[in-house]
């Protein structure tokens, strides 16, 4: 192989590099002009984990002196769109918590695998530590009355899904089928789990082969129209969770009627 070849081979490496150089460089700049009495600040999300592109946003966390403002902005500095997520301590406290209870961990990703930029009193590595022990941790096991009625609506959708003839309406409810087995199957391994993008990425995490099941019958059956692949992969999942559950589910509404009932004097 001449060097000239070898040359050409290491330009793309070198090209990704000089973007995420760059990304890294505006947001180094963006904090020390709008933050500069900061904490900390880091860098998360495509930019870090070095991917980053031309048009890649900036997801950047900047934690500031408790009696400033938690805040999300977006924004655009220097020509490049930045995602800005602005946290006293005690607001990203309440914020893990918040992520913790969803099972979906947003904000401990963000710190746990972002770039720290900076860190004035070792704020952001407190919090990066915190953020990767909790994610190592994983989230609490869902309630057993909880996976009770996830199983019922799984089985629900599912006799739904095995029946419908009309196209739009076997889309909707496939939609109902992959996000209840996707939150049973996180569930089961004690998983991380999250929406958009994040679901089929966090399911494949979670159980690589009965994950990749169910979004390949997903798939299907929005290109086909078919939904045995993912009536399978569903059913498979509820084996693994206690099976279907059609008679015998009963659940107690504690309070709903209360809270529906009239406050106000009815009109005359």
């Amino acid at each position: 192989m001449s060097p000239h070849t070898d040359d050409r081979a290491d330009q793309p490496d070198d090209r990704a590099d000089q973007l995420v150089d760059h990304a890294v460089g505006q947001a180094r700049r963006l904090v020390a002009e709008r933050f500069p009495d900061a904490l900390g600040a880091v860098l998360a999300g495509s930019t870090a984990a070095g991917r980053a592109t031309a048009t890649s946003d900036l997801d950047l966390a900047v934690l500031v002196e408790d009696g400033g403002e938690t805040r999300r902005e977006t924004l655009r500095f220097e020509g490049r769109l930045v995602e800005l997520f602005v946290h006293t301590c005690g607001g990203l406290v309440e914020l893990f918590a918040a992520d913790l209870a969803s099972r979906r961990a947003v904000m401990q990703r963000m710190y746990a695998e972002g770039l720290i930029l900076s860190d004035r009193t070792g704020a952001a590595a407190r919090a990066k530590a915190f953020a990767q022990a909790e994610l190592h941790e994983g989230p609490a096991a869902l309630d057993a009355a909880t996976v009770e009625t996830r199983r019922y609506v799984l089985t629900d959708a599912l006799d739904d899904l095995a029946d419908a003839t009309d196209p739009v309406e076997r889309l909707a409810v496939a939609g109902t089928v992959l996000g209840t087995a996707a939150d049973l199957l996180s569930d089961h391994h004690r998983a991380w789990t999250g929406g958009g993008k994040w679901l089929p990425r966090r399911l494949l995490e979670a159980d690589p082969e009965r994950g990749a099941a169910l979004l390949d019958g997903h798939r299907l059956l929005c290109e086909h129209g078919d939904p045995e692949a993912l009536l399978e992969a569903a059913y498979q999942i509820l084996a693994l969770t206690g099976g279907p559950l059609r008679e015998g589910y009963a659940r107690t509404w504690h309070g709903v009627v209360e809270s529906l009932t009239p406050t106000t004097a009815p009109r005359r």
